[in-house]
């Protein structure tokens, strides 16, 4: 390019991105189209990122409040970890694996499942929680057709393993699974969406069983979780510390209080309003549109705004549809039921007795059993030896968590309880699962954090209404629809989802 030239070019403007959401799916967003080009600017209405992984500390020790783990069945959150630097922190659980309590009393869950499915039927910890009688029937879905569990349209967890293994099966060992990781009742959850190629394996394997055991052998060896030392709140922090470094705007505590599509860019090219850090002037320092274009979104947070020429919105399933309907009604359609409200008590224990790990990792709860009202109790210390280290010999993090998925009339009857009630519930369930004497002279320090919705509800049929929910936003042009309610419960799903519709979106120039 020669002088001339050079004098009278002008570089083409950043193309602005708008992050809505400061959970995992939005900050890892931000961070792949940052490195696209895009000028990113982040909005959390809350006071702090991560979403369902948070932090905070307990008679000295600083802890997960949320998420604690990531499924090893994907690379997505190792490989991300390693990205940031964290490839060194990367731990597995303790191998001894946890128990399952059932009305007549705990035995150890079978470690070679899905969703606490079994894929041996006749393998001894299995055999043991079933008895003979229920191992007979499991067993009998190797004789059935292919075709039972699979020609539905859509089916519940609960109809699949009933229909293939048993009541036995569903009861003893799927419920508390499900009930432990999802919150929910495997009769309510579809099992496309919480368990993607099962019904699949068994059209081409025969059997359920083998179809888990398929599973099971395509993911990577070694434990079925995995976890960082010092726990999962050590992403956030390198995440956010990466996306600072970058040059990406997070903005926490500035809730997003409209978005509409924009018929032409702001004269000076820029946004105005006030800062979402309290200062005047532009929010993103970008132009409106890419090339000299109009930006294609406004997004307003209170009396300030941003154009984006790529919105991405990263919230809950009903507050993304709240947000977007105005602009685009034919989403309102797709509004999703509220996930579960979940409780999780966490209380640190002096209590040496507990050195010998009575319920190995923790103890998932049966629905039906009586007595208990928590649906999990994670023996963090015994799970954890980054974190037994740190508390130090006879103290110990257990954590119980409460809630499940019901029908609104039953969620709104039921009164809130208090702090001090669940507390006083999480010694008495912790004494009833670890079979040892738990007293309020025994806690150094406890916690209770609500998540309220923040678990997304995957209903039968919800996958095939997120597939045309997706194929409807697509449409939009440079509008990006991410989080858990669309890629499935869990980091790695909502890893592995976000950055390959980012990838998608650049690659195609839908943000372009």
């Amino acid at each position: 390019m020669n002088e001339r030239t050079s004098r009278h070019h002008k570089p083409s403007p950043a193309r602005t991105a708008v992050v809505v959401g400061g959970g995992i799916s939005a900050l890892v967003a931000a961070r792949d189209l940052a490195a696209a080009g895009f000028r990113v600017t982040v909005l959390e209405a809350s006071a702090s990122f991560g979403g369902c992984v948070g932090v905070h500390e307990v008679a000295g020790l600083r802890l997960d409040s949320g998420a604690e783990s990531f499924a090893t069945r994907s690379t997505a959150v190792a490989d991300l970890a390693t990205e940031l630097g964290l490839a060194e922190k990367i731990v597995s659980p303790n191998p001894a694996g946890a128990w399952v309590r059932l009305p007549s009393g705990p035995v150890p869950l079978p470690k070679t499942g899905v969703l606490g499915i079994p894929a041996d039927p006749w393998a001894p910890e299995v055999r043991a929680a079933l008895g003979l009688a229920g191992s007979l029937r499991a067993s009998l879905d190797a004789r059935l057709p292919a075709r039972v569990g699979t020609t539905a349209e859509v089916s519940s967890v609960a109809e699949l393993v009933r229909a293939r293994m048993g009541q036995k099966v569903l009861d003893t060992l799927v419920a508390p699974v499900v009930g432990g990781v999802h919150s929910a009742d495997p009769e309510l959850l579809d099992v496309d969406m919480v368990a993607p190629g099962l019904r699949a394996g068994i059209r081409e394997h025969g059997s359920l069983a083998a179809a888990v055991a398929a599973q099971r052998a395509a993911a990577p060896a070694g434990s079925a979780v995995g976890s960082l030392a010092g726990g999962m709140n050590v992403l956030v922090a390198a995440l956010t510390g990466d996306l600072r470094k970058a040059g990406v705007e997070l903005h926490a505590g500035r809730a997003v209080t409209g978005i509409s599509r924009t018929a032409g860019g702001a004269p000076d090219g820029g946004a105005s309003g006030e800062a979402p850090d309290g200062t005047s002037g532009n929010a993103t320092g970008g132009t409106p549109g890419h090339g000299g274009g109009a930006a294609r979104w406004t997004v307003a947070a209170g009396d300030w705004t941003a154009p984006a020429d790529l919105l991405v919105v990263a919230t809950d399933g009903p507050a993304a549809v709240g947000l977007l309907a105005p602009a685009v009604p034919a989403l309102a359609a797709f509004a999703p039921a509220p996930g579960p409200d979940v409780r999780l008590v966490t209380l640190v224990v002096d209590l040496p007795e507990l050195d010998t790990a009575p319920r190995g990792t923790g103890i998932l709860v049966a629905p039906q059993t009586p007595g208990i009202r928590a649906k999990a109790l994670t023996h963090a210390t015994a799970k954890w030896h980054w974190l037994a280290d740190e508390a130090g010999p006879g103290t110990h993090v257990l954590r119980l968590s409460y809630g499940r998925a019901a029908a609104d009339a039953v969620r709104a009857a039921e009164a809130e309880p208090t702090d001090a009630a669940l507390l006083e519930a999480a010694l008495a369930d912790a004494t009833e699962l670890l079979g040892q004497k738990i007293s309020a002279e025994d806690v150094l320090g406890a916690d209770v954090v609500r998540w309220r919705g923040a678990l997304p509800f995957a209903a039968v049929g919800h996958r095939a209404r997120i597939t045309e929910l997706r194929t409807l936003a697509a449409k939009e042009p440079g509008l990006l629809l991410l989080g858990g309610w669309l890629a499935g419960n869990g980091l790695a799903a909502v890893v592995a989802d976000a950055r390959a519709r980012v990838k998608a979106a650049t690659a195609t120039g839908t943000g372009m």
